[in-house]
């Protein structure tokens, strides 16, 4: 599959691409689209109207979006579908859909390098990336997968890309700090893992029974943080693959 860009429903020209080329100030989600169907559509959907209506002070409307996300694909039934949203100079709303191949969770445990930043507008999946993508370069130069992101003390958020979830051996825990509420975190949630918000230091992760990161691509193991090895538990890792199995997909 050729990856391609449309915005509000056809090929972009080189004056449609000036203002997210030029002005960093959007907001964006990406799915996983199988069969022409999405999991968690819903939250695909009011996570983009809830940041349309904080970064522009208007809603996106739901089914402009599914609209465009079909014509985007055309006859592809599997990818991987990005939908960015910023305002043009006139002021309205343009909705980019950018279609590439599908992508799935690794199943090789996830090396993660511990790094003391934060996303600003941590709440938000916005379009204001530099440090954290630099900082995952920096970090995957090194032989890391992604970066986990801590406060100064060493309070755990997120990865540079993904939730993080551990089990203490009892119960899931998702860390207790500013992060964004992914799509997949909350649909773990609502199929019932029955995670609890905690506050996680990078000191308590070679303790757990076992960690997980968690994206649009799905669940992924984690196998060391920095130079600590992460214990992996056979049972807890197959139990948070069949909850994920389980979640059904919505049609487009």
């Amino acid at each position: 599959m050729d990856a391609r860009t449309e915005i509000d429903g056809r090929a972009p020209t080189v004056a449609d691409l000036l203002v997210p080329a030029l002005v960093n100030h959007g907001h964006l989600t990406v799915m996983q689209v199988r069969d022409r169907a999405v999991r968690g559509l819903d939250l695909h959907l009011a996570r983009l109207d809830a940041a349309n209506r904080e970064l522009f002070g208007v809603p996106l409307d739901g089914e402009r979006v599914r609209r465009l996300v079909r014509h985007a694909l055309a006859d592809d039934r599997d990818a991987t579908v990005r939908v960015n949203v910023f305002r043009r100079d006139g002021g309205d709303t343009a909705v980019m859909v950018t279609v590439r191949e599908p992508h799935r969770a690794p199943t090789a445990p996830r090396a993660l390098r511990p790094v003391a930043y934060r996303r600003p507008f941590a709440h938000l999946k916005h379009t204001g990336s530099f440090a954290q993508l630099q900082h995952m370069a920096l970090a995957q130069r090194d032989g890391f997968d992604d970066v986990l992101l801590t406060d100064p003390d060493g309070v755990v958020s997120e990865t540079g890309i993904a939730n993080l979830l551990v089990h203490d051996g009892e119960t899931f825990a998702w860390p207790d700090a500013p992060a964004l509420p992914g799509i997949t975190m909350l649909l773990l949630e609502r199929a019932g893992i029955g995670a609890r918000r905690r506050t996680v230091h990078l000191a308590d992760l070679p303790g757990c029974a076992a960690a997980f990161v968690t994206n649009s691509s799905g669940v992924s193991p984690v196998g060391r943080v920095g130079d600590a090895p992460i214990p992996r538990d056979t049972g807890i890792a197959e139990h948070l693959d069949a909850v994920y199995a389980s979640i059904p997909w919505d049609a487009l």
